[in-house]
């Protein structure tokens, strides 16, 4: 028996351990320009962080930046100007995956469920997620997030409402699984501290695991991602290189799946130092100043 090219590095993915950075750099650029289904936004610029205020200059121009790039918009967020994106993403024909932020704080949480059912009955949400890692932070029990999901489900009866969070939560919370019309699950090999080689296989159990918990539902993929600067975490090692690499894997593979994915994520922000270390700042495929990494 013979190897058929388009088969070997299948699981591996991409080769580009012998190819110059000229080539990396055309092979990212010409896999971006082909477009994403998906990215998650980030709205902060350098000196701001969440509980600043952003303005609609701002959402404008950064996704006037991203949107040749990409067929969907993730948002986090209904306040503090965040309620403001997913109309002018819908302006510039962008379909949009908008998120309810919650937490400890009961009276944010209810301006946060408001706000998005307001937004998706005013026609800019095509779909809703009701939390975002809330189990795995610890920030509300599971009756209470079923509550917000439940309140939601009934005031948006036509639209696709789920919740996100890490892939294995979806396994170990079957109560949540079944409140959620989709299943929106967030997949970083990085985190769990997957070396770079078996990445995107690494990533393919996380959501072969996340299908066969949501028993028939459609699953997402809401956030993936791999930073380019950093400590290493584990087996995973930050770089330009590994950053490229990660981001052709992926997208390849959601394509030939038909997988929705959203990337993670369109803008570094440097605040999330304060919460992941050296490494929170580096997630964007544009830097801080809005311009495109990993390009000659």
């Amino acid at each position: 028996m013979s190897g058929r090219s388009e088969y070997v590095m299948s699981l591996a993915g991409i080769d580009l351990s012998k190819k110059s950075k000229d080539s990396r750099s055309f092979l990212f650029e010409s896999v971006l320009k082909e477009g994403m289904h998906g990215i998650c936004i980030s709205p902060y610029v350098e000196g701001q962080k969440p509980g600043d205020q952003l303005t609609e200059e701002q959402i404008v121009r950064r996704i006037e930046i991203i949107k040749p790039y990409t067929s969907w918009l993730r948002t986090f967020s209904c306040t503090e100007g965040n309620e403001l994106i997913p109309e002018i993403a819908k302006k510039n024909g962008l379909k949009t995956l908008v998120g309810a932020w919650l937490g400890t704080d009961r009276a944010i949480n209810e301006k946060e469920i408001a706000n998005v059912i307001e937004l998706a009955k005013n026609g800019h949400a095509d779909m809703v997620a009701v939390g975002n890692e809330v189990l795995y932070r610890g920030d509300l029990t599971e009756a209470e997030l079923l509550e917000y999901i439940e309140r939601v489900k009934q005031a948006l009866p036509t639209i696709p409402v789920g919740y996100v969070d890490a892939y294995y939560e979806f396994e170990n919370c079957p109560k949540i699984t079944e409140a959620c019309d989709v299943i929106m699950a967030n997949c970083y090999p990085y985190w769990e501290g997957c070396c770079l080689e078996y990445s995107l296989l690494y990533m393919k159990d996380m959501y072969r695991r996340a299908v066969k918990a949501g028993k028939g539902k459609k699953v997402i993929i809401t956030e993936t991602g791999w930073p380019n600067v950093g400590k290493q975490f584990h087996g995973a090692l930050p770089s330009d290189e590994n950053a490229i690499k990660y981001f052709i894997d992926a997208q390849c593979w959601s394509k030939e799946e038909d997988i929705e994915m959203f990337y993670f994520s369109s803008f570094d922000e440097s605040w999330k130092t304060s919460t992941e270390g050296d490494v929170g700042a580096y997630w964007g495929l544009w830097d801080k100043d809005e311009q495109l990494k990993y390009v000659k």
